[in-house]
């Protein structure tokens, strides 16, 4: 099983310097490549001071010159707010200027609020379709000349500047409904998967989804899978403690998104009372520790057994959760120096 790291810059506060952050989000990702993980992604998000990603690529291009062998992940590209042409120039540069490093992810989004400012009259729900009609178009792309008349995008004969360097960039979705699954499949891409809160029950139905799909497709399928968990180790009941606690907080921030229970000032959600949120028992302390990537290392060791046992091709480790960043430090060097070496 391989590993990889999502981090975003975040923070919770204005009072935060953003230079702190900027400066604590690289050295999270020097020490993943240091340390051999497979894929450092970065997400896309707008507007949200807790997930400061407004273009995916300029973050990897950072993150390229500072680091020597990790890849470097769009984790996720939403396709509903790019037009074909600028998203394959912009995902090929990365390629070229990290040489050959690019991982190419889409998706499909998650915040209706975002959709309302950067794709108005857009329902989340139907932004999968976005997603179909682009990716096929960038591969064509970034094989030469190309004209499209498609549902969502029309132009004349055009073609991606630059090229990839890789001649066959891996592609990835991010998938958890079964027409995502079945479209991966049918497409040789790459899957990564993201159970929220949910337990480990979750993500053996993904399993069975993600085998139905290769079923569908005839039995045919070489891609990977990876699944996403927020992660927390830690050997000490404060640090426990301080993570359940920064996790518990980023999901009433979360629950304001998804649901649209609250305000956003000045980028800044609000949280949400957690016995407000529906479904309010997924935050309870010992559930997050158990369904969540949260424990000591011989835990998260233990549960990490698990996913291999289904099937996870890699795990990726999602550091951001408001998490002090001292906290969020000391659990990946824990992680590198006592649960990685189980797995080499």
């Amino acid at each position: 099983m391989q590993f990889q790291l999502a981090i975003n810059l975040e923070r919770l506060t204005p009072d935060t310097d953003m230079r702190v952050v900027r400066d604590h989000t690289l050295a999270m990702v020097k020490m993943a490549d240091a340390a051999g993980f497979e894929i450092a992604w970065a997400a896309e998000h707008h507007a949200l001071e807790m997930t400061i990603a407004p273009n995916p690529f300029q973050i990897l291009t950072w993150w390229a010159e500072h680091t020597s062998n990790i890849r470097l992940g769009s984790g996720v590209a939403n396709t509903a707010y790019w037009h074909p042409i600028g998203l394959a120039g912009e995902a090929a540069m990365v390629d070229l200027l990290s040489d050959g490093r690019l991982e190419f992810g889409l998706g499909s989004g998650a915040y209706q609020r975002e959709f309302d400012r950067m794709k108005p009259g857009l329902a989340q729900p139907d932004s999968y379709l976005y997603m179909q009609e682009m990716l096929p178009l960038i591969r064509e792309l970034w094989k030469g000349d190309v004209a499209h008349n498609g549902r969502y995008w029309q132009f004349p004969l055009a073609t991606s500047c630059p090229k990839p360097l890789q001649d066959d960039v891996p592609f990835w979705v991010a998938a958890r409904a079964p027409v995502t699954f079945d479209y991966a499949v049918a497409n040789d891409c790459n899957i990564m998967s993201w159970p929220l809160t949910h337990p480990f029950s979750e993500v053996e139905e993904y399993r069975g989804r993600l085998d139905a799909a290769i079923a569908a497709n005839g039995g045919a399928y070489s891609g990977q899978w990876a699944l996403m968990r927020h992660t927390a180790v830690y050997d000490n009941n404060a640090d426990r403690t301080t993570c359940i606690d920064a996790v518990r907080h980023t999901l009433s921030m979360f629950g304001n998104l998804m649901q649209q229970r609250g305000d956003v000032i000045d980028g800044f959600p609000e949280p949400v009372p957690l016995a407000e949120l529906d479904g309010n028992f997924r935050v309870d302390p010992d559930m997050l520790e158990e369904n969540l990537m949260f424990g000591t290392p011989d835990q998260v060791t233990a549960k990490l057994h698990k996913y291999a046992d289904v099937g996870i091709d890699a795990f990726i480790y999602y550091a951001s959760m408001g998490l002090d960043m001292d906290v969020q430090k000391r659990s990946l060097q824990i992680f590198i120096d006592r649960v990685l070496p189980e797995f080499n």
